[in-house]
């Protein structure tokens, strides 16, 4: 959620604990795996600098994880997407939003993309820094694949509000209506919801943006809440939220908390103790942002960013370097826990992925 650092291509060749992105075979093709499946995996799963993360699991069969921007002498990129077959081996694909908006044409500052498929399509929706208005907008783009390239919409989606309040973008349509909707929100505003119109590139006439969380400044991580990601499990609808200072190269004070509802449209009610899902180890810090994915066997998985104090960015805004993790999300009396306790340094056993050749 930040702007990215200019790094070398020598210093990331060289830099210790670099994960290599691998090629994946094309499954569409008909191709058969390449090689025996892990038996274990170790973080990051993505090595480079992934931040603000989220997955879709897309009707092609492979995971596309995108990410914010990214400006290094390897890789330009507005928007970044990678595609894997098993959330552990992941391979980069070009820039998924080659062509800027016209309204944001200037910006080096777009945002925590979210994509879902409909009617055949890959909507991607995302924050974009606004050429002559104060403060960040809501963009969406559309393309044919979840790899794109998406072709962005000529006006955006929200702008009201000003500041940082619109980033973030969370697209969810609710299993049990089909009812199309977008979360977002910061900058000590509330987490916001609102109905999409059928074409998903407008808000449904008659509604209206909706808080569904706000900040409690008097709790850990709650200065300002943001990065909002929605499941529905077992008829209750759970919203993963990160806050609270992402980026500090030295002390981050940044973690993932959930909280639960009856409806998507909230009001949503935290866990009346333990808020705190994910937060910094010895190893890894300010870990948040999140998405939430189900692998082969139904078992979910939490996929967010970390800072990497051991490989910082230089020269760099902030700094920080923040490569994609992912761990195992289990569920007890109606909440979601880490088995792990937190983010994982030793080999895991990795997520299940389908044995079938398509």
């Amino acid at each position: 959620m930040t702007r990215l650092a200019i790094l070398s291509l020598a210093a990331l060749r060289a830099s210790a604990g670099f994960v290599a992105l691998v090629a994946v075979p094309d499954w569409r093709a008909g191709l058969p795996a390449a090689g025996p499946l892990p038996p274990s995996y170790a973080n990051p799963v993505i090595g480079t600098d992934f931040a603000d993360p989220s997955v879709l699991r897309a009707a092609d069969g492979w995971y596309y994880a995108y990410s914010t921007e990214q400006l290094t002498v390897e890789r330009m990129a507005n928007i970044q997407v990678a595609r894997s077959r098993d959330l552990v081996e992941w391979q980069l694909l070009a820039d998924a939003l080659p062509t800027k908006p016209a309204w944001a044409a200037t910006t080096r500052d777009f945002w925590a993309p979210g994509a879902i498929e409909a009617d055949g399509r890959t909507y991607l929706y995302f924050g974009a820094l606004h050429d002559t208005r104060a403060g960040m907008c809501l963009g969406v783009a559309v393309a044919a694949s979840p790899a794109g390239p998406f072709e962005p919409q000529a006006d955006p989606l929200r702008c009201e509000g000003g500041g940082f309040i619109n980033i973030d973008p969370m697209p969810f349509d609710d299993p049990k209506t089909g009812t199309p909707y977008l979360y977002w929100g910061s900058a000590g505003s509330p987490i916001y919801v609102q109905e999409l119109a059928g074409d998903r590139t407008s808000f449904a006439d008659g509604s209206e943006a909706r808080g569904v969380l706000d900040p409690d400044p008097e709790a850990p991580y709650e200065d300002l809440v943001e990065a909002p990601w929605v499941v529905e499990r077992e008829g209750a609808y759970y919203l993963f939220y990160s806050g609270d200072l992402c980026c500090d190269p030295v002390d981050p004070e940044y973690a993932v908390m959930v909280a639960r509802s009856d409806a998507p449209t909230g009001p949503f009610e935290r866990r009346p103790s333990g808020r705190v899902l994910l937060e910094s180890s010895d190893r890894w810090l300010g870990p948040g942002h999140n998405a939430v994915v189900t692998d082969a066997a139904g078992d979910d998985w939490i996929v967010y960013h970390a800072i990497d104090p051991a490989r910082p960015l230089q020269p760099a805004i902030y700094a920080v370097r923040r490569p994609m993790l992912i761990d195992r999300l289990a569920w007890r009396d109606g909440w979601p826990f880490l088995p792990s306790g937190g983010p994982t340094i030793e080999p895991q056993s990795p997520p299940a992925v389908e044995t079938t050749e398509r």
